[in-house]
């Protein structure tokens, strides 16, 4: 029997009367709600200076220059820094991601000038010291030798090498150990000096602070900065989807157990059609025990130490893959029974049953998301991100209820095409192993 679908009361859900959002003179655009139970900040956001940006020899520019904003300024040294934070009980970090570098902080309501300062401080001033840098590179060239050996991270960058051939998502954002090594601390110094700017930045703040302060913190902070050399965002070429099924398998010695990565790519997460991507996904292998791929390959066959499927939703078309862990002899067996689980959610609509309770969940769930500062902080940046609206979330339960089995199925049909699909294994070496077809 289906579960009948939730209502919610959207009244504590973030929306256009109790979320500011102010664009500053510079392109800086800043979104605040107050949250007046709490004695703490949250600020999160994004500058437009991601890894779409690297040559191709210096894979992992934009990580590596994310990670080294914290690792010494033109007042600070790398002590300073965090002996600052530390003082007040604070937090301040950066990650480098595909298309923006990220950063986000949290501290008392009372230091959000302190963080906003330091924020300023390492992004606008970093000094890129050398002996800090070298520490960091040798930080990555261990990450990537770890990369080397597991299965789960070398499939899934087989998969995007396959899936992408041609395309900037290809190729991984922390790079090789040939392309870090040939960063310098003046590579990181010039990308930083022509990328990091204002324009296209989003700064959030949620929590106990009346939102017009919080802007006019981030003003004080970050408004007097500019920087005409930044260039536009790089436009994403178009992405060729497979014209055949193919496979490929990475071959590791000494290791016990195999990873697979089936899919292709998804809908981006401004499409029409996302929503009917994601409660489908739902079905597909996330809801319950990892839905119906969880109970076919892990529950029934006992093929699988996992199995469950990942739909991505970024500015591009991100993946939609069934990811599984399994025994090497177990390989083409699971794999078979992976892409039978496709064709059939493919071909036949899913039940009432399963809609219901995929829908039920989605809406039940998505509250929990947003009863931290930082929940309401990555919410309010989704929405800027990928232009949804300032009452998305109000809008979300009505939104999940309005997708139909058949839209599941017909979304499922125009981007899972059995016939097209990329199976990525990595696993140890052994006498024959899945072969790429062209």
């Amino acid at each position: 029997m289906a579960t009948k679908t939730k209502t919610l009361n959207t009244q504590a859900i973030p929306g256009t009367d109790d979320v500011t959002r102010v664009q500053l003179p510079n392109g800086i655009v800043v979104l605040a709600r107050e949250n007046p139970h709490s004695l703490s900040v949250t600020v999160r956001g994004y500058l437009e200076a991601g890894s779409l940006f690297d040559p191709q020899e210096k894979l992992g520019l934009a990580d590596f220059a994310a990670d080294a904003l914290m690792r010494g300024t033109a007042q600070r040294d790398f002590k300073a820094i965090y002996d600052t934070l530390e003082s007040i009980g604070a937090s301040l970090g950066y990650n480098g991601g595909t298309h923006t570098t990220g950063f986000g902080g949290r501290a008392l309501s009372e230091d959000l000038n302190l963080i906003l300062d330091l924020l300023a401080e390492t992004l606008r001033q970093p000094a890129f010291p050398k002996p800090a840098i070298e520490r960091l590179r040798a930080q990555f060239l261990t990450g990537l030798a770890l990369r080397s050996q597991d299965t789960k991270e070398m499939a899934g960058m087989t998969f995007d090498e396959m899936v992408y051939r041609g395309h900037p998502y290809s190729r991984p954002e922390d790079g090789f150990p040939e392309t870090i090594n040939a960063i310098t601390a003046e590579d990181l110094a010039a990308y930083h000096k022509k990328h990091f700017g204002p324009r296209g930045m989003i700064v959030v703040i949620v929590g106990g602070i009346d939102p017009q302060e919080a802007v006019d913190q981030v003003s004080a902070a970050l408004g007097d900065w500019h920087n005409p050399e930044q260039p536009n965002p790089l436009e994403l070429p178009e992405w060729l989807p497979l014209k055949t099924r193919a496979s490929k398998r990475v071959e590791i010695p000494g290791l016990s157990q195999s990873d697979l990565v089936i899919g292709t790519a998804g809908p981006p997460r401004a499409a029409k059609d996302y929503m009917a991507a994601a409660i489908g996904n739902s079905v597909l292998g996330q809801f319950g025990l990892m839905g119906r791929v969880g109970d076919a390959v892990r529950e029934r066959a006992g093929l699988a130490y996992y199995a469950y499927s990942s739909l991505g939703g970024g500015i591009g078309p991100g993946a939609w893959t069934v990811q599984a862990g399994v025994n090497p002899a177990n390989e083409e067996q699971a794999a078979e029974l992976i892409f039978a689980e496709i064709q059939r959610f493919v071909d036949e609509p899913v039940s009432e049953e399963e809609i219901s309770d995929s829908q039920s969940n989605a809406i039940g769930s998505m509250p929990l998301s947003l009863e931290s500062n930082g929940g309401v902080a990555q919410a309010l940046i989704n929405i800027e991100r990928h232009e949804l609206g300032l009452d998305y979330y109000r809008n979300y339960p009505t939104l999940v209820k309005a997708v139909t089995r058949e839209q599941i199925r017909e979304t499922a049909a125009r981007y899972l095409q059995p016939d097209k699909l990329a199976l990525a294994a990595a696993g140890p070496t052994r006498a024959a192993g899945p072969t790429r077809k062209d």
